[in-house]
């Protein structure tokens, strides 16, 4: 059920949320549409992309579907100039698409795992700031939340991949922050910590998914960063915020 206007902490914002089709990013596209903004719901098939937007438009929330592989960089670089002409700003960037990489010992990482994740998991981060910057600059309070985990920190073996490319996407999350600090624009990551999604699944095959906590406990987490009277920036944080 659509929160009633008074209610709505995300009134009329426009919120890009990648990885959008299942797991955190759909719990968050859902409640950000809940939550008054107009969600573009980007993964990388239409179709894994429709269920959403039915859920949305059933709710009484609006959404936009951007079914584009974060692994092709012209379509990712065109992003900025197509939203701009839609939307003439952006006011919420949730990065939250991600790949595991495989876990293998390093000497044993393939080179399609080994760019895949690298691919998704930073370079992509990388041209939607590029891309995006200009239509974040338009907002009155641009907000930014790229989804991090403690594989960051933790460098345990067998997760080379996943580790490098998150320790990579802190230090871009963070530079990106200290460059806009004297913006409106707002910086941060979030550590959702063992959320029951897929890519969990992925990495712990055994592991009963009813014992840990659903993307949707995330959700008010999310909302908060990205409301406009959030005022930190360049912080990483756990969750629940």
């Amino acid at each position: 059920m659509t929160a009633s206007s008074q209610q709505q902490r995300l009134k009329d914002r426009i919120a890009l949320v990648t990885g959008a089709s299942r797991g955190i990013g759909r719990a968050v596209a859902e409640a950000y549409a809940a939550e008054g903004a107009h969600v573009l719901l980007l993964a990388r098939k239409q179709e894994s992309l429709e269920p959403v937007d039915d859920v949305i438009r059933e709710g009484g929330g609006t959404a936009s579907i951007i079914p584009l592989d974060l692994g092709s960089n012209k379509r990712v670089d065109g992003l900025g100039p197509a939203l701009y002409e839609r939307f003439g700003k952006l006011d919420i960037l949730v990065a939250n698409a991600g790949v595991l990489g495989g876990l293998s010992p390093l000497a044993h990482t393939t080179d399609p795992n080994w760019e895949r994740a690298l691919a998704i998991n930073v370079s992509a981060n990388w041209r939607l700031i590029r891309t995006l910057d200009p239509l974040l600059k338009r907002s009155d309070a641009g907000r930014c939340i790229f989804v991090t985990s403690g594989a960051a920190h933790r460098t345990r073996a067998y997760w080379g991949p996943y580790s490098v490319t998150k320790a990579a996407l802190e230090a871009l999350a963070l530079t990106y922050a200290n460059e806009t600090a004297q913006t409106p624009i707002k910086v941060n990551l979030l550590d959702p910590g063992a959320v029951a999604t897929a890519m969990r699944a992925e990495a712990y095959p055994g592991e009963d998914p009813a014992t840990l906590k659903g993307p949707e406990s995330l959700v008010e987490s999310f909302i908060r960063l990205a409301e406009p009277a959030w005022s930190e920036t360049g912080q990483r944080l756990e969750a629940p915020v």
